[in-house]
This record gives C-alpha cells, structure tokens and sequence, in this order.
C-alpha cells in the first residue's frame, strides 16, 4: 500500500520532480498529478494544493493499480447507485 508525505514540498527533492496532469482533467481543477520520484517510487498528489501531501507507491503498487484500471476494475466508483 502507498505511503503518505505530508509537509512543505519546497525544500524537499520532489520539487525537480516532473508532475503530469491527465489531458482529461476538468478546467475546474479538480484532478492529481503524477510523477516519477527519486529512488523509482511514482508520487501522485491533488494539482490544487502542489505543497500538499503526496502519496508514494512503488512500481509494482502503480502497475496493478494501472492494471486494474486498464480492466475496468473502478469503472463503478464515483457513480450514483439506487
């Protein structure tokens, strides 16, 4: 499971760290951002609050979650059941 980075990023390692935000994202910005992090870990973080928390995971957290997206395994979450 990911960890959690909480704290100023201004003074830490991940501010060289290139974060990419989805081309699907709304203009409101309500979206994450994703970056490669020194040391292999991928860091996902909310771009509205770019100094906020950040949530390490290791390459093989990332790709089974990747996987299970590219499965449909999350299609339903976020949708209104009755």
């Amino acid at each position: 499971m990911g960890t959690l980075t909480t704290g100023s990023l201004a003074d830490g390692a991940l501010t060289s760290s290139t974060w990419v935000k989805s081309s699907l994202s709304y203009a409101n910005g309500n979206c994450v951002e994703v970056s490669d992090l020194p040391g292999g870990a991928v860091g996902v973080r909310n771009s509205r609050d770019r100094e906020g928390p950040v949530l390490h995971f290791t390459p093989d957290e990332w790709h089974a979650f990747i996987g299970g997206v590219h499965k449909g395994e999350f299609d339903d979450f976020g949708r209104t059941r009755m």
